[in-house]
């Protein structure tokens, strides 16, 4: 830039394009400061192009005020914004969620723009559409879509990339198939999208059949096939696309380093996350983000504080996710003093407002502690009205601790809220079957019946030979599940000689203590587990996955179960991992 801006000293003439060169090049050595003041310097020759590259300039450092303050000086000294005015100003209204102030620029567009040019309609409708959907607006962007007298590619992935932001997977697919052409964002925004509304498998389908195309995987499309094997823990899969990603030379992919991050560590294999963690080239909020959660996930909530406090080290400034992780890595270790001290800091430190979902996971720590009187003094002075993750959070701890009074209160607010959930229904019902209170739990039952509400059926799969065998409670379907329930008898009959108990309390129904032991015995992780043993060579660890909360004499059974096969167990449940070795967990039974 020296050079250049000597150069430009020694330039007898300057025109327009000279004093854009030299601020566009101050702007792209992130000089922001140099570009500002060449553009001050500048007398009559001011002209759109000059002030579209201070515009931009601003936007794209995330300095939306002085951007938009200078659209507005623009505006004031009658200088006609063109298509490149509008796309920058209204792109940074969508970083900010700037509704309002996109909608008047929009507004002023309308009143003020005649016979737009082609490029003009390309470039606004794209800018437009995107911000309606940062905003949350998605049916809005699609009218403007719907509206374009003509659609380019960027059209097509914006509104694509709308439904997939807000989880309306059905409407996405449909643009997609409608699709005259895709290139690499449209196939990757799809792939991430299945991946992130927990379609896993379809994820991986649309991934292969892109291979099958011209148009072969970027980083992009490669990070939303690792998010696939995430959301279906597919850890053979997720090993082989790691592989190709090396083979590729994607390695040193930021999205892509991610999403492994966060795939290793939700098939269970910690210290892979962390591998990939510590051999990146470079690191943005969201690996440190992907690192925290794992820890958290995995129960090392100490070293999930270690990384917080490492990352404030290095300057990285925490965000609202990363506030999210860390109180959920405290609350799954019991660190109730640390988890208020960082929530506390999200206000005083870093202006961050807590959001709802911050107080639910610090409403969570406490309940897990039992500390209720804390926890309802918070729900009080609550900024607005409590809404469900408040509530659930709440009921979540009265379940563990058995405060069967406030559950109720919890339990009703939920039904007010969301009615449909079966969560709250099973919940309470369990709560009152724990106490023995029979007749209790049955009226829950049957609220939840004669409002429709159906149960999620409990599941477990675990996989063996690059297939995922899948298992129900009391399972008959599997074909080797007798196999399984005759070793399962044989592995208990050796824990029970350690010490193990089935314990009957968690059978939800009133019947024969015999019946609750055999009822215990056809759980879905069970046969998973023992499946798994039965299956995998002598001394592999055992990893399996579940999709509800993992049952407390399951949990029980696998230390003894540990120790009896001499081998790691690890269970992930609905909300975290459980890693069983030599009759300990690693949750500490504090889950």
């Amino acid at each position: 830039m020296d050079a250049a801006q000597k150069l430009f000293d020694e330039m007898p003439h300057k025109d327009e394009l000279s004093w854009t060169t030299i601020i566009t090049g101050y702007i792209r050595n992130d000089d922001l400061h140099g570009a500002s003041q060449v553009f001050d310097g500048m007398n009559n020759e001011k002209q759109v192009v000059a002030w579209n590259a201070m515009i931009s300039g601003y936007m794209h450092k995330g300095f939306v005020s002085e951007s938009l303050e200078m659209s507005k000086k623009m505006n004031l000294l009658g200088i006609k914004f063109d298509a490149f005015t509008y796309t920058s100003i209204l792109s940074a209204c969508a970083n900010a969620k700037l509704f309002l102030h996109g909608k008047q620029i929009h507004a002023y567009m309308i009143r003020t723009v005649i016979n737009p040019s082609h490029h003009f309609l390309y470039s606004v409708n794209n800018a437009l559409i995107t911000l309606y959907w940062k905003c949350g607006k998605t049916d809005d962007a699609r009218k403007i879509f719907d509206r374009m007298p003509i659609r380019d590619l960027i059209s097509w992935n914006n509104i694509l990339s709308a439904y997939v932001d807000v989880g309306r997977i059905e409407e996405a697919r449909l643009v997609f198939t409608k699709m005259p052409e895709k290139n690499h964002v449209t196939w990757s925004v799809m792939i991430s999208g299945f991946a992130q509304n927990g379609s896993g498998e379809e994820g991986l389908k649309l991934f292969n059949q892109m291979k099958s195309t011209e148009c072969q995987p970027c980083d992009y499309s490669l990070a939303g096939a690792i998010k696939s094997c995430a959301a279906i823990a597919s850890l053979n899969h997720g090993r082989q696309l790691h592989a190709q990603l090396i083979q590729s030379g994607f390695e040193s992919s930021l999205s892509a380093s991610n999403s492994l991050i966060t795939m290793y560590a939700r098939c269970g294999v910690l210290q892979d996350s962390q591998s990939v963690f510590l051999t990146m080239p470079c690191l943005d909020s969201v690996s440190w983000n992907a690192m925290i959660a794992a820890f958290g996930q995995h129960g090392h909530g100490a070293q999930a504080i270690e990384l917080f406090e490492e990352m404030l080290k290095e300057d990285i400034v925490p965000d609202r996710i990363t506030f999210l992780t860390i109180l959920s890595a405290c609350s799954h270790s019991g660190l109730i003093d640390q988890g208020q001290r960082y929530f506390n800091s999200m206000k005083d430190s870093y202006g961050i407002t807590p959001g709802e979902d911050h107080y639910g996971r610090l409403i969570d720590l406490l309940c897990r502690a039992g500390k209720f009187t804390e926890a309802k003094n918070v729900i009080e002075k609550l900024p607005f009205y409590p809404g469900a993750p408040v509530w659930e959070a709440l009921l979540g701890g009265c379940r563990i601790h058995g405060n069967m009074e406030l559950g109720v209160e919890a339990a009703e607010r939920l039904f007010e809220l969301i009615p449909d959930h079966d969560g709250t229904y099973i919940l309470l019902s369990n709560m009152y079957s724990n106490s023995g209170k029979w007749n209790d739990a049955a009226q829950v039952r049957n609220l939840m019946r004669s409002r429709g509400v159906k149960k999620e059926p409990a599941c477990s799969w675990i996989e063996v030979d690059n297939m995922v065998h899948v298992f129900l409670v009391d399972d008959t379907k599997h074909p080797e599940v007798q196999k399984v329930y005759e070793y399962l008898e044989e592995l208990v009959s050796k824990m029970r000689k350690l010490g193990y108990v089935p314990d009957t309390k968690f059978v939800l129904h009133d019947m024969e203590n015999e019946q609750k032991e055999y009822a215990l015995s056809t759980h879905s992780e069970k046969l998973a587990v023992a499946f798994g043993l039965l299956k995998l060579p002598s001394g592999a660890m055992i990893r399996v996955f579940k999709n509800l909360r993992i049952c407390g004499d399951c949990h029980n059974a696998f230390e003894f179960m540990s120790q009896v096969v001499e081998r790691d167990i690890v269970v992930r449940d609905g909300k975290r991992f459980h890693h069983f070795r030599n009759g300990k967990c690693s949750c500490g039974n504090y889950w």
